[in-house]
């Protein structure tokens, strides 16, 4: 994983979401998910990409509470937070111009 992805859990999801600065993607993946692995050096390029972009990961089997909270029934998905608010979201793997594109970042 890259060193540009933050971890992310229950604990430390609303101060990492309200106190970034620009988007934050958030990766919701389980280490089981197939789709989860197959986009995870994906998100790894985005994060090395794009400055202005925080690319975060929860672990869904580990931060039951978060998950439910933005009702995340499938993994993978990603939900972009814009000033702390939900923006976008998106569910399954595709490549990276379209992650890009369908996340708008």
């Amino acid at each position: 994983m890259s060193e540009n992805v933050v971890t992310l859990t229950d604990a430390t999801f609303d101060e990492v979401i309200n106190g970034a600065t620009g988007p934050v993607v958030v990766d919701f993946w389980a280490d089981w998910c197939g789709p989860c692995k197959q986009i995870a050096p994906i998100l790894d390029e985005i994060a090395d990409e794009k400055e202005d972009v925080t690319i975060a990961k929860l672990d869904v089997d580990a931060n039951s509470a978060s998950s439910l909270r933005f009702q995340v029934r499938s993994i993978p998905t990603l939900i972009v937070f814009r000033d702390g608010e939900v923006d976008k979201r998106v569910q399954g793997a595709m490549p990276k111009d379209r992650l890009v594109a369908e996340l708008g970042i």
